[in-house]
């Protein structure tokens, strides 16, 4: 609400809206004035005053807090009622991110943007596309004895994702997958029969799932990406380690969504052409 408001108007708006959070909030002339420190009559002129008049800054302030919304809205500087603290924790949060596969927060996020374009760049090889020798490998040392339940209801609930109608766009670093290839870094000791199975087990799900599901390599030494997914309008959600940051508003989840087609824009390999450079990794193990 930018327009500018005459000031009795402006204070009739205020009387409106004080009496309707008061009522949402079951909150009476008493409790209110209680609440903040005032008499009982300053609240009753507030609401049924022969005249409407806005308060002085100090009461409007004591009247929002005490009954949970902003003063921008009793005022009419904003259409929205929740205060700041109460739209960041709305828009913004911090979920744990445990070391596992598919975990319960995640399946909870695609089951609500079933039928959305989910927009992934993983921390790694993307565990949907992922053979069950190689989620065995990666996660054992974390999962221990629970490992092979663990990887059964992670491949129930991939098998989900990938039934649930959605498209998936996929950016990787072009370096994630050589290094997985040549068993390099992360993937050191990373047997060689794993690394061709799973390499096989890409070029077939890339080419039968496409255009349904698309993966893109860019270079990271031209563009760079922490690992985020992007749920269609819904949400975004950013990896930082520990926890996922959640962003809900719109705003931010069009930033990012524009920051992921950036990503797809600078690759250096398309969809199409990526089960030819499968190909040619696989082809150099022999």
């Amino acid at each position: 609400m930018n327009e500018k408001i005459d000031k009795r108007l402006r204070a009739d708006l205020f009387r409106t809206r004080l009496g309707e959070a008061m009522r949402l909030r079951q909150s009476n002339q008493s409790a209110l004035a209680r609440a903040i420190g005032v008499d009982r009559s300053t609240i009753s002129q507030l609401l049924k005053g022969p005249s409407a008049r806005l308060p002085n800054a100090q009461v409007v302030g004591e009247c929002a807090s005490a009954l949970g919304v902003s003063a921008d809205w009793l005022l009419g500087l904003t259409d929205r009622p929740e205060t700041t603290a109460d739209m960041l924790a709305n828009t913004l949060s911090l979920t744990e991110a445990p070391r596992a596969l598919v975990d319960e927060q995640i399946f909870q996020w695609h089951k609500e943007a079933a039928g959305y374009k989910i927009r992934h760049v993983p921390a790694g090889l993307p565990d949907m596309l992922k053979t069950r020798a190689m989620l065995e490998w990666e996660y054992a040392p974390h999962l221990g004895r629970s490992t092979d339940q663990a990887i059964g209801a992670s491949e129930d609930r991939m098998a989900w994702m990938r039934a649930a109608r959605s498209d998936y766009e996929i950016a990787l670093p072009i370096h994630e997958l050589e290094s997985f290839a040549r068993a390099e870094g992360y993937y050191r000791d990373l047997p060689l029969d794993l690394r061709r199975a799973q390499l096989d087990h890409l070029i077939a799900v890339t080419t039968q799932l496409y255009p349904s599901l698309r993966l893109y390599l860019f270079d990271a030494r031209r563009v760079y990406s922490a690992p985020v997914t992007i749920l269609g309008p819904l949400l975004a959600v950013i990896y930082i380690g520990r926890n996922y940051m959640v962003f809900r508003d719109s705003e931010r989840v069009q930033a990012l969504t524009l920051h992921f087609d950036h990503l797809l824009r600078e690759a250096d390999i398309a969809a199409r052409a990526l089960p030819g450079r499968l190909a040619e990794l696989r082809a150099a193990l022999g």
